[in-house]
C-alpha cells in the first residue's frame, strides 16, 4: 500500500452532500496527496463513505481514523473490511480504536471496558478468518489507535502500526521507539493556515476543546509531562503550539517534517477552520506545494 508521506485527516467531506464530497475528494487526489482519513463518530458510516469515495478516486488511500470498535463486533469489521478492500486493492486503510467512556456509554449505550484488554480480544475476533463472500485478491491492512506504550506495543504486534491523534512531535519519538523500527508510525497533526496568532489559536482552541476533556488524551498529555495548568482553560499556549501548528505553509510544513524525523512514516494533516463545518479547501490547494511538491 501506498500512503505516500502526507495524507489529510479531515471530517469536512461528513458535512457535504456526498456528490460533492466525492468531487473534493477526486481534487484531494490531484493535489497529490496519498491518503485521506475519514472519522467515525455519528455521521456517516465509513465504510460506505471509503467505497464512495474510492469509486470516485483513482489512487488515493481511504483510511479510517478511526472505526469504533463499539460499532459493530469483530467478524462485521472484518466482514466490512474485507468487502471494501476487494473492491478497491491496496487503497483501503482500516484504523480501528477503542474510542471514549463518553462517546460509547453516552452515546451507544454500552459498557466502556479496559482499553487494552478489549482492543486484545476484539483483534482476536476479527482474526478468526471466517468470510464467506469473494475475498480480496491483495492483503487487508490495519493500524490501531494508539497513545500509551501498551497499546502502541499492541500495534506494532497485532497490526500494522499505530494512528496516533491528537500528539506532539515529542509523542512520535517516543512512539517510534516504543514499536521499533518496522511498524507503521501514522501520525495526525492539526493545523491552521493562519499567521496570527490571536485567531490561529483562537481556531485551535476550538478544535482542541472537546478533547482536552476526553482523559484518554489528557492522560496522555500528562504521561508526556504537561501539567495541569496547561490542559486547563482551553490548554496553555505552549500545548496549544505544540498540538496545533499554526503559520505559513513553511512553517507548517517544517512541523511535518518534525513529525517525519522523529520516526513518523505518515503524517496526515488536519487543517482546521473557524467553523466546525467548514471545508478547508483553499488551505489545502495552497499546502499542497509545500507539503506533496
Amino acid at each position: 500500500m501506498d500512503l505516500t508521506p502526507i495524507g489529510l485527516w479531515t471530517h469536512a467531506l461528513d458535512h457535504l452532500p456526498m456528490g460533492r464530497a466525492r468531487e473534493v475528494a477526486a481534487e484531494i487526489e490531484e493535489l497529490g496527496y496519498g491518503a485521506i482519513w475519514i472519522p467515525e463518530m455519528a455521521g456517516r458510516d465509513p465504510f460506505v463513505s471509503a467505497a464512495l469515495l474510492l469509486e470516485a478516486t483513482e489512487r488515493i488511500v481511504l483510511a479510517t481514523g478511526i472505526a469504533n470498535i463499539y460499532s459493530r463486533d469483530p467478524l462485521s469489521m472484518a466482514c466490512a473490511q474485507n468487502s471494501v478492500t476487494e473492491a478497491f486493492p491496496e487503497r483501503f486503510l482500516l484504523g480501528i480504536g477503542v474510542s471514549h467512556q463518553a462517546a460509547v456509554e453516552g452515546l451507544r449505550g454500552q459498557t466502556y471496558g479496559p482499553p487494552l484488554a478489549t482492543m486484545r480480544a476484539y483483534l482476536d475476533g476479527m482474526d478468526l478468518g471466517f468470510y464467506l463472500a469473494t475475498p480480496p485478491t491483495t492483503p487487508t491492512h490495519r493500524v490501531l489507535a494508539a497513545l500509551g506504550p501498551r497499546m502502541l506495543e499492541l500495534a506494532a504486534t497485532r497490526a500494522e502500526g499505530a494512528h496516533p491523534y491528537f500528539v506532539p512531535v515529542e509523542h512520535t519519538a517516543i512512539a517510534r521507539a516504543t514499536m521499533g523500527p518496522d511498524a507503521g508510525l501514522h501520525v495526525e497533526q492539526m493545523a491552521v493556515l493562519d499567521t496570527d496568532p490571536g485567531s490561529a489559536r483562537a481556531t485551535a482552541r476550538a478544535a482542541m476543546a472537546m478533547y482536552l476533556g476526553l482523559p484518554n488524551y489528557t492522560n496522555n498529555l500528562v504521561r508526556l509531562g504537561w501539567t495541569e495548568e496547561d490542559i486547563a482553560d482551553g490548554g496553555s499556549d505552549r500545548l496549544v503550539d505544540a498540538i496545533t501548528v499554526w503559520g505559513d505553509e513553511a512553517t507548517i510544513a517544517a512541523r511535518v517534517q518534525a513529525h517525519r524525523d522523529a520516526g513518523a512514516d505518515h503524517v496526515c494533516v488536519q487543517v482546521l477552520t473557524p467553523e466546525f463545518t467548514g471545508l478547508p479547501l483553499d488551505a489545502w490547494r495552497r499546502l499542497a506545494p509545500a507539503l506533496v511538491g
